[in-house]
C-alpha cells in the first residue's frame, strides 16, 4: 500500500515539475507521431527540405483531388502534412537544428 502511494506521488510530482506524465516523457510526443505520418502520407524521409516537400504535396494532390476521383479529405490531409512540415522547418532556423 506505502508503495502505490510514493509512486502516485512521484507521479504528480514529475506533473507538477516537468509539466507531463511520466509515461508521457518516455513515449513518442503528439507532435512527432504527426510528423512522421505526414511524412509516411508525402512519401518523405525526416531530412526532406522545403523543395521536396513542395513537390511531393504536388504529386499526392495529383492524386487526390476531387476533379481526378479523390476526396475533399485526402486534400485537407495533404494540405495539413505539408503545413506540418513546412512549419517544422521554418522553425529549426537557417542551421537546421530545432
Amino acid at each position: 500500500m506505502k508503495f502505490l502511494l510514493l509512486a502516485a506521488l512521484a507521479c504528480l510530482a514529475v506533473k507538477m515539475l516537468a509539466g507531463r506524465w511520466p509515461w508521457e516523457l518516455f513515449g513518442p510526443n503528439a507532435k512527432e507521431a504527426a510528423e512522421k505520418r505526414a511524412l509516411n502520407l508525402l512519401g518523405l524521409k525526416a531530412d526532406a527540405g522545403y523543395d521536396e516537400i513542395i513537390d511531393a504535396h504536388r504529386r499526392l494532390l495529383m492524386k487526390v483531388h476531387p476533379d481526378r476521383g479523390g476526396t475533399n479529405d485526402a486534400v485537407f490531409e495533404a494540405n495539413a502534412a505539408r503545413d506540418l512540415l513546412l512549419a517544422r522547418i521554418s522553425s529549426r532556423g537557417p542551421d537546421g537544428q530545432g
